[in-house]
């Protein structure tokens, strides 16, 4: 079953709502906040993660010394641009990927404990097959 093919229901919405908040909180915490049964919202979160709506459980966090940097990326054929994101995220310093629409074809969320390892991460980035330029934005600061 793709994700596609998946109905949301409103209690679907409402558990990923709460998940997306904190994925650490407990189902019986859910349960009683959605007058469910923990087994029932156990089921619809096994389902939702089966189904691949629910991806990966993650956390988001900060460190003071960390680096983080938006690079935009044009990709060039006759490389498919699945085929350029699937090598790229393979590139150590990749948090997160997206293949956008507009001018550049991906957006590559970059993490790297200082200058030095953030230009290989860009580096490595650019040598990589399919890739024709890129452009890159340090983060300054971020909001919750």
């Amino acid at each position: 079953m793709s994700r596609r093919e998946v109905v949301l229901d409103d209690v679907d919405v409402k558990i990923l709502s709460i998940l997306r908040e904190n994925a650490r909180t407990p189902y019986t915490e859910m349960a009683r906040e959605l007058k469910l049964s923990e087994s029932a919202i156990r089921k619809r979160i096994n389902r939702l993660a089966k189904a691949g709506v629910i991806r990966r459980f993650t956390i988001d966090y900060s460190i003071s010394n960390e680096i983080r940097a938006i690079i935009l990326v044009k990709t060039q054929p006759p490389t498919p641009v699945p085929e350029v994101s699937k090598n790229l995220i393979k590139v150590p310093c990749t948090d997160r990927l997206y293949e956008i629409t507009g001018e550049y074809d991906i957006v590559v969320v970059g993490v790297a404990t200082d200058i030095p390892s953030l230009n290989k991460c860009i580096d490595d980035i650019r040598n990589t097959k399919g890739v024709v330029s890129t452009n890159s934005m340090v983060v300054l600061r971020s909001w919750p």
